[in-house]
């Protein structure tokens, strides 16, 4: 019995789901899903108006605007970083950048939530690094002398094993 036991799953949802796990592995989907969220409550909130009552609280300012600009490249930045991995960097410097911006324009960053989504998104999206493929050792070639049976093959270094 081997030490993976689990049984593979043959339908297309298994396979879906499998294949949607090697997508999501290569790309900082993480970073992208969390600026996206970000954009969410950025572009939405300064929008709203709060009913307390018969009391209105229009949270509208004059910056409504650049709000909706910022939320909108939050998203686009997000799909960005899901799509071309390779310019994960600069996304995620803009996604932390725009974060801060929206501290000032976006009423204290949609309440400081897209701010800090902006801030894990894009700290994600900058530290991911893609994964590096596992090299096959190369196979000991056959004539090739290396040392009595069971001496390790350490060059120049001193040997456990008693010639």
């Amino acid at each position: 019995m081997s030490a993976d036991t689990r049984s593979l799953q043959s339908g297309s949802f298994g396979r879906a789901r499998r294949t949607f796990r090697a997508w999501r592995g290569r790309r900082p989907f993480w970073g992208g899903l969390w600026t996206i969220l970000a954009g969410i409550p950025v572009m939405y909130i300064p929008y709203q108006t709060m009913t307390l009552g018969d009391l209105h609280i229009r949270l509208a300012t004059t910056a409504g605007a650049g709000s909706l600009i910022i939320g909108v490249l939050l998203i686009v930045l997000g799909l960005t970083m899901w799509f071309q991995p390779q310019s994960r960097v600069f996304a995620g410097v803009a996604t932390l950048l725009l974060g801060l911006v929206s501290l000032v324009v976006s009423n204290f960053g949609a309440f400081l939530v897209g701010f800090l989504l902006a801030l894990v998104g894009g700290g994600l999206g900058v530290s991911w690094a893609p994964g590096k493929p596992v090299a096959e050792e190369p196979a000991d070639e056959p004539g090739v002398d290396d040392g009595p049976a069971g001496a390790p093959a350490a060059p120049g270094g001193p040997s456990l094993v008693k010639e």
